[in-house]
């Protein structure tokens, strides 16, 4: 219940606290603030300037929330705990990139750099 509160109210702490794409939280959060200043601008005129609300754009900032709900409803039903590292990071898990091993045959870029001069 409160996964699903946190997720329709604030889209990106949901993402933050119950997925593990840490990554999807910030663009999750500009379409969700797109949506909150969209119906506040809406409600005192919109781009006309109206002297009641404008509906075009309060529809507008409801489609930008709604569709910050369902991206962070996607991400949190799509976080698997098995692939996910449970870090006790208090509000974000980080998304750690997996490593490759450093080969030998691997070349510096900078060696040749260096070697051009």
């Amino acid at each position: 219940m409160k996964c699903a509160l946190l997720t329709l109210f604030t889209p990106p702490l949901a993402v933050c606290k119950f997925g593990c794409a840490g990554c999807c939280a910030a663009p999750i959060g500009v379409f969700w603030l797109a949506g909150i200043s969209s119906i506040i601008y809406g409600l005192v005129g919109g781009p006309a300037n109206l002297m009641g609300p404008s509906w075009n754009t309060v529809g507008l900032g409801f489609l930008l929330w709604a569709i910050a709900v369902v991206w962070a409803a996607v991400t949190i039903r799509g976080a698997d705990d098995e692939k996910c590292d449970r870090q006790p990071s208090p509000l974000c898990k980080p998304v750690a990139p997996k490593r490759k091993s450093v080969e030998p045959d691997e070349t510096d870029p900078f060696d040749e750099v260096r070697k051009a001069r």
